[in-house]
């Protein structure tokens, strides 16, 4: 069931307005400062006026498509400001975005189609042969949009910036479907409501203190809710400026703080160890830092302490995942921060520690983390049971085992799923393990995250052969590598002769070892 509509945060002060849906934010900064930039990718700048008149021509041009009111658009694109125009261009459709990882496979943009019964897919125009495959497959409509797609009228001539009222989208309306999985290794689109983005647009303007003045940094994918909402709305929302990043590289994102003065930092664990190990670091001024975000995973304690003294700025530890909007939980500025805590809810929000029955369990005892509030997803798109499973009588359950201390703050202890986060992506186990067991020369294999230095967690797969077969590891990596996304495939593979089983023959993760000199993960 979705949560309880009556815990929810105020969002009437968001950029001055009451807004009912998404599109809403712009329109408030537009009236307010239509002349301030609100994204920049290198020499390319667009002011909040451009950002208006694009999307509403984009949107006019999903309408002259066919697209209509309630429609799933697909959308996969890399971090460019045309990812924001295609966004706000759906949403003023009435449409609903679905936004997907550029890198994906064929057989998994397949399935993303088919499961949002997507009118369109949009792509960007180059590297699309993965994705038209896929559309092709199961009979969606693709096209390619470049950089300056809607730079003129000929998208959508007479277009006039206002959208339509028709096209206007209540609060409880789904604004965004995200694909994540569980650890069945099956995608499930965690349907986002315009209420649920609005509160945490809320929330991260205040976490974060954003206003105008501020310059975010973009480098956290767009088609991610945290870079979405955290960055690309909340700029929206406030005439901030998004610099985006089409490729982290620490190098170079220590270059992009210093040429556009970024103020706030949002990013995965990986990226704040890459830039406080990287040699370099003491050529780049990055005294314009004043706070950043960290989520996706834990942050080492030492990472935290030492990226706060060598940058000079804040680093606040945050909490949540796709079917929370994503913020849940975060650590405050004006706020005593203990290392390893992700803070205490953000505003209207609640969170408890329970145990298996659903009580919650006293301060200090591990048990796992509920979620109650205006950001709790709306379900899993047309999949009732698995929503009534993630969502009970309001609360939903994450699967994250965790302690709440006398204070109020939360500190995640572990994953109760056996997700692998590698460099603040979600990898699950299941889905690789399939592709594995479609190798001829495997007879059972599976896959288990195993520490990494900046990664955080590296996906490891061990492999027992078929009888008779020979097949040298770096050939089952490479099989593998061919079918997913970059981000999920085993750099580490070995072969042995069984895996650990329990009395019913379930293979114990748990009791997965990494061989003794099997070396560093493959790049």
């Amino acid at each position: 069931m979705p949560a309880d509509t009556t815990e929810s945060a105020d969002i009437a002060d968001i950029a001055g307005s009451t807004p009912r849906g998404v599109p809403d934010l712009l329109a408030a900064s537009v009236a307010r400062s239509p002349e301030r930039p609100v994204l920049r990718m290198d020499d390319d700048v667009l002011t909040l006026a451009d950002l208006d008149v694009l999307s509403a021509r984009a949107a006019r041009w999903l309408a002259s498509l066919g697209v209509v009111p309630g429609d799933r658009v697909a959308v996969l694109q890399p971090n460019v400001p045309t990812f924001a125009v295609l966004y706000y261009g759906i949403l003023r459709a009435g449409a609903v975005v679905v936004p997907m990882n550029p890198l994906l496979k064929s057989r998994e943009v397949e399935h993303c189609l088919s499961d949002a019964g997507a009118a369109l897919l949009i792509c960007w125009h180059e590297g699309t042969e993965e994705a038209v495959t896929g559309a092709v497959r199961v009979g969606t409509p693709c096209v390619t949009v470049g950089p300056d797609a809607f730079a003129t009228d000929a998208f959508a001539p007479d277009v006039h910036p206002a959208p339509p009222a028709a096209h206007r989208r209540g609060g409880e309306d789904t604004a965004v479907i995200l694909y994540t999985s569980g650890t069945t290794g099956v995608p499930k689109g965690a349907e986002l409501t315009h209420r649920n983005i609005l509160g945490n647009v809320r929330a991260g303007i205040q976490v974060l203190g954003i206003g105008e003045d501020d310059v975010i940094f973009g480098g956290l994918p767009l088609f991610h809710s945290f870079g979405q909402v955290m960055g690309l709305n909340c700029a929206v929302a406030t005439g901030a400026c998004l610099t985006l990043v089409a490729r982290f590289d620490p190098a170079g994102a220590m270059a992009v703080i210093r040429r556009d003065r970024v103020s706030v930092f949002l990013g995965v664990p990986a990226m704040y160890t890459l830039m406080l190990t990287h040699p370099d670091r003491a050529g780049h001024d990055v005294s314009s830092l004043r706070v950043c975000l960290c989520g996706g995973s834990p942050l080492p304690p030492e990472v935290l302490r030492g990226f706060e003294d060598d940058f000079g700025c804040v680093v606040l530890e945050g909490y949540g995942l796709s079917e929370s909007s994503p913020l849940a939980c975060a650590n405050r500025i004006d706020r005593e921060r203990v290392a390893g805590s992700i803070g205490v809810p953000i505003e209207g929000v609640r969170m408890r520690v329970v145990d298996e029955s659903g009580t919650e369990v006293p301060d200090g005892t591990v048990g796992e983390v509920v979620i109650r509030g205006h950001n709790v997803m709306k379900g899993y798109w047309r999949r009732p049971e698995a929503t009534a499973r993630a969502i009970r009588s309001g609360w939903l359950y994450t699967g994250d085992l965790g302690t709440r201390d006398a204070r109020g703050d939360f500190r995640i202890v572990d994953r109760s799923k056996d997700v692998i986060i590698r460099g603040g992506f979600n990898v699950y186990p299941r889905e690789v393990e399939d592709v594995l067991y479609e190798h001829p020369a495997v007879a059972e294999a599976t896959v288990v995250g195993v520490p990494h230095p900046t990664h955080g967690q590296e996906v490891a797969a061990a492999v027992v052969l078929r009888d008779g077969a020979r097949v040298a590891p770096e050939e089952i990596r490479a099989f593998v590598r061919e079918r997913v996304a970059p981000f999920k495939y085993p750099r580490l593979v070995w072969l042995t002769d069984a895996l650990p089983k329990g009395p019913t023959g379930k293979i114990l993760k748990r009791e997965i070892v990494l061989p003794a000199g099997l070396g560093n993960p493959a790049r």
